[in-house]
C-alpha cells in the first residue's frame, strides 16, 4: 500500500472517532439525560382507614388519611389516590383501621354471598322478596331494613258461639287483614341475586340502558337477602313466612351511626299497626253505606 493512501485511511479514522465522541458528548449534555417528568414513580397517594369502618356505614373524612406507599410491595394495585373519591359511599364490607381502601370496600355487583361473617350473638336467615316486596331489588349487603308482616283476614276468622250446641259458626263478609311492621334495624349480611331468566320465545329483549342512571324494569327479578337477627327474631321472621306476607323496607345507614361514625341502634318504631277498622277511626277512610235495592215486582204464575 503506497504511503499516501495509509495516511488517507489514517486521517478517516481520526475523523470518525472525534465525531464518534462528539456526538456522545452531545448526547450526554444537559437536556438530553432522561426525562425526569416522565419517570415511572416509585409511590403512590394512598388512602387509608385511621379507624374502624363498619359494615353499611357512611365513610366520613375524619376516617380517613391519605399517605405515599410504594408500589412494589406496600401499595395495592387499586387502592385510592384521592379520599373526595370515597368520602360519603357506604361501605359494603367491614373495613379496619390502616386499611387501604379499594373499590371492592363499595361493590355492590356481587350476586352471590360466599362466606358471611355473622356478628357475635346474632344469627344469620334468609328472606326472599321480590321488585315489591324487596325496594326493586335495590337492597345491598351493609344496609338496613324494617319488617313489614301481613296477615289476611282467614288467619284472624271471626266466629259466634251456638248456646245451645255450643256450635261454632264463621261469621262472612268482615275483613280481618293486619298489618305491622313488626321488625326493625336489621343489617343486611349479603344478598344473593338468581339469574335473570332470559325472554320467552317471540318476545323481545329489554332495551339497554343509554341513560347513564339505574333502572329498575319490571322482569320479576327476585333476590335473596341474608339478614342478621336475634334468635327471638328468627322465630318471628319463619312464622312470618310461614303465615304471612313479608316486605323489606329500606331504612337510611345515618339511622344507625352518631354523629362520630360510631354505631349506635336507634330506638324502635313503636307503631300500632293497621287493621281496617283502624283505617276508618284513624285515617277516616269512608265506611260505604248500605243501600236498600227495591226490585220490582216478580210476576206471579196463574
Amino acid at each position: 500500500m503506497k504511503r499516501s493512501n495509509r495516511l488517507v485511511l489514517l486521517v478517516g479514522v481520526f475523523l470518525a472517532v472525534i465525531a464518534f465522541v462528539g456526538i456522545a458528548l452531545i448526547l450526554s449534555g444537559p437536556g438530553n439525560g432522561p426525562d425526569t417528568k416522565t419517570a415511572i414513580p416509585t409511590e403512590l397517594p394512598t388512602v387509608i382507614a385511621t379507624k374502624d369502618i363498619p359494615l353499611g356505614a357512611t365513610v366520613t373524612s375524619d376516617m380517613l388519611k391519605t399517605e405515599n406507599r410504594k408500589i412494589d410491595g406496600e401499595r395495592k394495585t387499586t387502592a385510592f389516590q384521592n379520599s373526595e373519591l370515597v368520602v360519603g359511599k357506604i361501605a359494603r364490607r367491614v373495613i379496619k383501621t390502616d386499611s387501604q381502601l379499594e373499590q371492592a370496600d363499595f361493590d355492590t355487583s356481587t350476586t352471590g354471598c360466599g362466606v358471611i361473617d355473622v356478628p357475635p350473638t346474632q344469627r344469620a336467615i334468609a328472606v326472599q322478596v321480590d321488585q315489591v316486596s324487596g325496594v326493586g331489588t335495590v337492597i345491598n349487603t351493609g344496609d338496613y331494613v324494617d319488617m313489614l308482616v301481613g296477615f289476611s283476614g282467614d288467619k284472624f276468622p271471626v266466629v259466634t258461639l251456638n248456646p245451645q250446641d255450643d256450635s261454632i259458626t264463621v261469621v262472612s263478609g268482615l275483613n280481618g287483614t293486619s298489618v305491622k311492621l313488626l321488625l326493625d334495624g336489621m343489617q343486611v349480611l349479603c344478598r344473593q341475586l338468581p339469574p335473570v331468566a332470559a325472554p320467552a320465545s317471540g318476545q323481545a329483549a329489554p332495551a339497554p340502558n343509554t341513560g347513564g342512571q339505574p333502572t329498575t324494569s319490571l322482569n320479576g327479578q327476585q333476590e335473596i337477602v341474608m339478614l342478621g337477627v336475634t334468635a327471638s327474631q328468627a322465630e318471628v321472621i319463619k312464622f312470618s313466612q310461614l303465615d304471612g306476607s313479608i316486605s323489606l323496607v329500606l331504612r337510611s345507614s345515618k339511622d344507625f351511626l352518631d354523629e362520630l361514625g360510631n354505631p349506635i341502634i336507634p330506638p324502635p318504631a313503636a307503631t300500632e299497626g293497621v287493621t281496617l277498622k283502624k283505617l276508618t277511626t284513624d285515617f277516616a277512610v269512608p265506611i260505604p253505606e248500605l243501600v236498600e235495592a227495591v226490585l220490582p215486582a216478580q210476576a206471579t204464575k196463574p
